[in-house]
């Protein structure tokens, strides 16, 4: 008999059609007839659908695909509306802030930032109502809102590189552009432009929070599919009714790392690494230019590095 596993099984397990568990504050009926799908279930639950948009779900997407027409036709027209120029030049090309003589204006010429401008309305219109529409849908199905906090420590460095910080800056011109290569660029010059950005006490945060969530989700990832085959990845019974696979993980990594976080706690502790990396980021992000102009010059002061070299 083949084995099930859960990642690339050899076994897809499914059963009937799950419709989900009733939900508080539902306007909209959930949309979609469920479908399986033997591509998706190698990589986890094979249903599709149904779905629940909301008014804001349907708002969030509409404002979403507005401000994707409005930087995809730019880049288009910057290769003279040549599609094979645009497929072949996409990563280099660019929709860029308005100048930096335009200051703060809400309503630049279209063709000096006016469409940036035009397209980040709608983007953070769209991450917004997302947010709400994913904190929502958690009370409703009387959840945590855990998810939510999460995503908005992301969008908080958003709203740090490409909002907050350019209106303490004085100018749209400080943000960031719409574009792959670009957008790195604008990273690589902005380290420049503030001493060696590497010097940031809180990018070092960032850095560390960054490495150490990839580090704990890789452990306990591991540790779970090490113990699958006795339940392990049942967790929430785990937590409460400790079998075999928790107590051979609990063991393990007591004999490797010297101690164990339960169940709970090791969710708990790779939340705050990957809620901090943003976190921390934005701030060290927002300090640059407005507090702190080189970084350099500060980590010399504050003993970050020698202050002579010898020959």
């Amino acid at each position: 008999m083949a084995d099930y596993h859960n990642i690339f099984h050899q076994v897809q397990v499914r059963g009937p059609v799950e419709f989900g568990v009733p939900a508080r504050q539902e306007v909209w009926k959930r949309q979609g007839q469920p479908f399986f799908s033997y591509w998706l279930g190698k990589l986890g639950d094979a249903q599709v659908g149904p779905y629940y948009l909301g008014t804001t779900g349907l708002i969030s997407i509409v404002c979403g695909i507005i401000a994707i027409e409005i930087i995809g036709l730019n880049m288009l027209a910057s290769v003279n509306w040549n599609p094979i120029e645009f497929v072949r030049r996409l990563p280099w090309l660019a929709l860029e802030p308005p100048l930096p003589e335009h200051g703060l204006k809400i309503f630049p010429p279209l063709k000096e930032g006016g469409w940036w401008l035009m397209a980040g309305f709608f983007l953070t219109t769209s991450i917004l109502l997302w947010w709400v529409r994913m904190y929502r849908r958690a009370r409703a199905l009387n959840m945590g809102t855990h998810v939510a906090w999460a995503f908005a420590a992301a969008i908080w460095l958003y709203l740090v590189l490409g909002f907050i910080r350019p209106l303490l800056m004085g100018s749209w011109s400080h943000a960031v552009p719409f574009g792959i290569f670009r957008h790195l660029d604008w990273t690589n010059q902005f380290s420049l432009d503030h001493g060696n950005l590497f010097y940031n006490p809180f990018h070092m945060l960032s850095i560390a929070f960054l490495y150490g969530s990839a580090l704990l989700f890789a452990m306990h990832g591991a540790t779970i599919l090490a113990v699958s085959r006795y339940g392990g990845d049942r967790e929430l019974e785990q937590i409460t009714d400790r079998g075999t696979a928790a107590e051979r993980a609990a063991l393990f990594w007591r004999w490797t790392m010297g101690f164990n976080a339960t169940v709970e706690s090791v969710h708990r502790w790779a939340w705050w690494f990957a809620v901090l990396c943003p976190l921390t980021g934005g701030i060290g992000i927002l300090l640059s230019g407005t507090v702190v102009d080189n970084w350099y010059d500060w980590g010399m002061k504050h003993g970050l590095g020698p202050t002579t070299y010898s020959p």
